[in-house]
């Protein structure tokens, strides 16, 4: 698990760092676990650009991950796969009656190795149990926040939650942002890190690479004209002339928190991320 950099023959090259797949075993996706992601970029059924910054991109297609992983049993890891729709690899793996799935796949996980699923697994990589059954202080990623809806934390390259405690039918987790969350000790997890730990140090290099992603160009502000931006106008460089900075529509920005202040979900964080 290496990153790939090159010569500078060119200025983008210079600083361009890329995956070297070394761990990559497959390189077409399998058929029956595809479907077709339809683009809409930043515009509207009218043509009109809505959403900025997008548009344009290679052509993906979208690889149907099992997130669920429910029911009891066991799967073979047959491949291990690039994903375009997210940071972290995928694995292919097939079960016992010959049914074959994706799932996210974890730091140190292989072809050929066996993964488990159930109360009864043992607490090693790629196995996924309740929480209730995993013991406290192990690592863990893609998790339940309610029973049976799927993963839905720690799922990126590189991510990992940590279960630190289990009391009144809920567990302690901290997350990788170090926000500490109540989970029900009936949801599931799974055991380890989300593998391409390496992801986090890639570099671009160039702007074209940018726009392969879907990206399109962002201009700041302060160069617009007063009718496109509140930043914009004024002779040479000017300051923003307002207490702070604002959206193009003139709602604070830069630190504004936007997280409902009545959220439900507030009474299962225990420890935010920005606590000091």
């Amino acid at each position: 698990m290496a990153n790939k950099t090159y010569k500078p023959t060119t200025p983008s090259r210079r600083n361009m760092v890329t995956p070297s797949f070394e761990e990559i075993t497959k390189t077409t996706p399998e058929k029956s676990l595809i479907c077709v992601l339809k683009k809409h970029a930043g515009r509207n059924n009218t043509g009109r650009i809505t959403v900025r910054h997008q548009g344009g991109g290679n052509r993906i297609k979208y690889r149907i991950v099992d997130f669920k992983r429910g029911g009891e049993g066991s799967a073979k890891v047959t491949a291990i796969e690039y994903d375009p729709n997210r940071t972290a690899y995928i694995a292919l793996t097939e079960n016992e009656e010959g049914k074959k799935s994706y799932i996210i796949a974890p730091n140190g996980l292989k072809v050929g190795d066996v993964i488990h699923t159930g109360e009864n697994a043992d607490i090693k990589v790629g196995n996924v149990l309740p929480i209730a059954k995993i013991p406290d202080g192990t690592i863990i990623h893609s998790i339940e926040l309610y029973p049976g809806r799927g993963a839905q934390l720690a799922r990126s390259a590189g991510a990992a939650a940590q279960l630190m405690a289990k009391e009144n039918g809920v567990a302690q987790v901290r997350l990788p942002s170090g926000e500490v969350r109540l989970v029900r000790l009936d949801c599931r997890a799974t055991i380890g890190q989300v593998g391409n730990l390496e992801h986090e140090n890639i570099k671009l290099g160039k702007a074209g690479k940018t726009r392969h992603l879907g990206i399109r160009p962002t201009v700041r502000g302060s160069v617009m004209n007063p009718c496109d931006h509140p930043h914009g106008g004024g002779e040479g460089k000017s300051p923003i002339g307002r207490p702070g900075p604002v959206t193009p529509w003139g709602k604070p920005t830069l630190g504004y928190k936007t997280r409902n202040k009545k959220a439900r979900t507030d009474k299962f964080i225990v420890k935010r991320r920005n606590a000091k």
